[in-house]
């Protein structure tokens, strides 16, 4: 039975690392990378347990095996990883209903997969919904980026109340800023 829930096993870090790896950009190839999607960003364990100390990751478990998450985090990471710095950046820049996003809270998501398996499922959405209730008592909004080559993450995102709000070129590629306004 699948459960939707927030970190709280050192284990998890490590399946959730698993996770990640099989889905990155580099270890699958362009057709799989267009059809499934694909992760760019490669965390270490230790920093995936930083941010998981500061904001619990959401999960999706079936039983034991971790089969999706979305992690949480804010600009107070900033410093620790090159794209999350560029990211944030970006976000601070954006004018969103009239003034900029720096001065409102946000949540950042940031990662989101699903195991292939468990893909087409809803299970984005769950993740969504449950970051939403955990987190929308200290933020607006949350805001996220997707890369352009990515097209079915950005119909996912989309899908669960997400928005276009910008955009913004690194690493070679570009991507598009989503932000989900949960005062909406």
């Amino acid at each position: 039975m699948l459960e939707i829930k927030r970190w709280t096993k050192v284990e998890e870090i490590h399946q959730l690392k698993a996770l990640q790896d099989k889905n990155l950009k580099s270890k699958i190839n362009q057709a799989e990378q267009k059809s499934e999607g694909f992760l760019t960003a490669s965390y270490s364990v230790e920093f995936l347990t930083q941010m998981n100390q500061l904001h619990p990751a959401i999960l999706a478990k079936d039983g034991e095996e971790l089969v999706g998450y979305a992690l949480v985090t804010t600009a107070s990471i900033r410093g620790h990883h090159e794209l999350l710095d560029d990211l944030i950046y970006h976000c601070d820049q954006v004018h969103y209903q009239g003034g900029p996003l720096a001065k409102a809270p946000y949540a950042i998501v940031g990662q989101l997969c699903v195991a292939k398996a468990y893909r087409g499922q809803g299970i984005v959405q769950k993740l969504y919904h449950h970051f939403k209730t955990c987190m929308e008592q200290d933020f607006y909004c949350c805001i996220t980026d997707v890369d352009r080559n990515n097209p079915r993450s950005l119909k996912a995102h989309l899908k669960s109340g997400f928005e276009v709000v910008g955009s913004l070129a690194y690493g070679g590629a570009e991507w598009d800023l989503v932000l989900w306004d949960w005062r909406a």
